[in-house]
């Protein structure tokens, strides 16, 4: 698609020539890529109240008033719309920006992210390409057999806090192109409008749920958190994705003296610990026996602490390793309550599945790739909703719990692909019957 439309209120100014000069030059085809990513990535409007099936309405006017605004420096970003999200006991404000300023932010990423990329610390592994959250919790279980001790940090309010000062020289360290660097600026400096309407200012932080604020965090944090453990720690392994970080200790002592220094060199940043949920963790298993108050930390949906695991010889004993937490385990519950599969009547046996597989696939997936029973000892209940499913569905079943068990292993074992957690749960159990 080409971008093409008149100067809707733009101020560019004319060369000698009496072609119009943008004072910054900017290729089209980076706001068109920009956009396919934004769309790809769906969400809901900002502050506008414009949604992507509206912009798409309008799609080159749109994208070319956006680009003519951008290349003459006449592009300012609109309030960010506050959205709260359910977080444990409360709620973790997002700022959602519209679609126009998403575009424009996306455009911008494209644009900076792989040179600033190129700097990361290999260990840190969030909102990057090629890297994982899965990638991180392998590496943390990996240090957590090679070191006896864990600092398990939480950065308090991070995005709400940085400091805009430090980020921006960061910024002009590694951005080049002075329009980039002016939209980042003016993004950062953009006020919150809040539920109530009203709109507040902001002088630090930048907002979770913008497309470049990822990008942003991960550069603060370089600086602020990677290169210093680098190169003042380079003893102290760690694991960060985004604000999320935990750090590896031979002892005690090493691990109350990294974090005494840590405080310090965050507060010079601007930053500082959640003085409750910060802590030193023992990985106490088999062979670790101190005691110690704290034996086991969360870490991207993962509990670790000590498990009874089995060999390469078919021997058990006591490791310490992840495995999905309760935390993770309630999300999920309350997920498969709110679809209320029991009085989804009206559905087909294929029909549900088609409804909750894709959903289940991604906790398979991703919490199964480490000492996978809990998760399996969760998943195997959704067959107790898919039970009264059955005695809701179909008369010969009404009141006959046993029987429809019996039914539905039928179907299970007759269609075990079906369901994907019938797959996972199970597939070992059909293996040694067939042998």
């Amino acid at each position: 698609m080409t971008l093409s439309g008149g100067d809707h209120g733009t101020t560019a100014t004319r060369d000698d020539s009496g072609v119009d000069a943008k004072s910054f030059e900017i290729p089209k085809r980076l706001i068109w890529e920009a956009w396919k990513r934004v769309a790809a990535n769906q969400g809901g409007p900002g502050v506008d109240r414009e949604s992507i099936e509206t912009f798409r309405n309008r799609l080159a006017r749109n994208l070319y008033a956006l680009w003519n605004r951008m290349s003459s420096g006449s592009y300012f970003p609109q309030p960010v719309k506050e959205v709260l999200i359910p977080k444990g006991d409360g709620f973790r404000p997002l700022g959602v920006p519209t679609i126009t300023d998403r575009v424009a932010q996306m455009a911008v990423k494209l644009l900076v992210e792989p040179g600033i990329d190129a700097i990361f610390h290999s260990s840190s592994f969030g909102y990057r390409p090629n890297k994982s959250a899965k990638q991180a919790v392998a590496q943390a279980r990996r240090n957590c057999w090679r070191y006896d001790w864990v600092v398990d940090i939480d950065l308090k309010s991070f995005f709400d806090t940085i400091d805009h000062g430090l980020l921006r020289r960061a910024v002009e360290k590694h951005v080049s192109e002075p329009w980039a660097r002016l939209y980042i600026r003016r993004w950062l400096e953009s006020p919150v409008q809040k539920q109530t309407g009203e709109l507040v200012a902001r002088d630090r932080g930048t907002p979770q749920g913008g497309v470049i604020s990822p990008l942003l965090a991960n550069l603060f944090l370089h600086y602020a958190f990677d290169r210093w453990v680098q190169t003042e720690h380079p003893e102290v392994p760690f694991e960060r994705y985004a604000d999320d970080v935990v750090c590896h200790c031979r002892t005690k002592q090493q691990a109350e003296k990294f974090l005494s220094a840590l405080r310090a060199r965050l507060t010079a940043c601007g930053l500082s610990l959640h003085p409750e949920k910060t802590r030193l963790v023992y990985c106490r298993d088999g062979r670790r026996r101190e005691e110690h108050t704290h034996t086991k930390f969360d870490f991207l949906g993962f509990s670790f602490h000590a498990r009874t695991v089995q060999d390469r010889a078919g021997q058990l004993f006591t490791g310490f390793g992840p495995a999905v937490s309760q935390k993770a385990l309630k999300r999920m519950s309350q997920a498969i309550r709110s679809m209320s599969l029991n009085r989804s009547t009206s559905l087909t046996l294929r029909e549900l599945a088609r409804r909750i597989n894709p959903m289940v696939r991604g906790w398979v997936n991703y919490y199964g790739a480490f000492y996978p029973e809990p998760l399996k000892r969760f998943l195997v209940r959704i067959d107790l909703r898919l039970g009264g499913w059955a005695r809701n569905k179909y008369k010969r079943l009404r009141g006959h719990k046993r029987r429809s068990w019996a039914w539905l292993k039928r179907c299970r074992e007759s269609l075990p692909q079906l369901f994907a957690h019938w797959d996972f749960c199970f597939e070992e159990r059909r293996t040694r019957g067939a042998v």
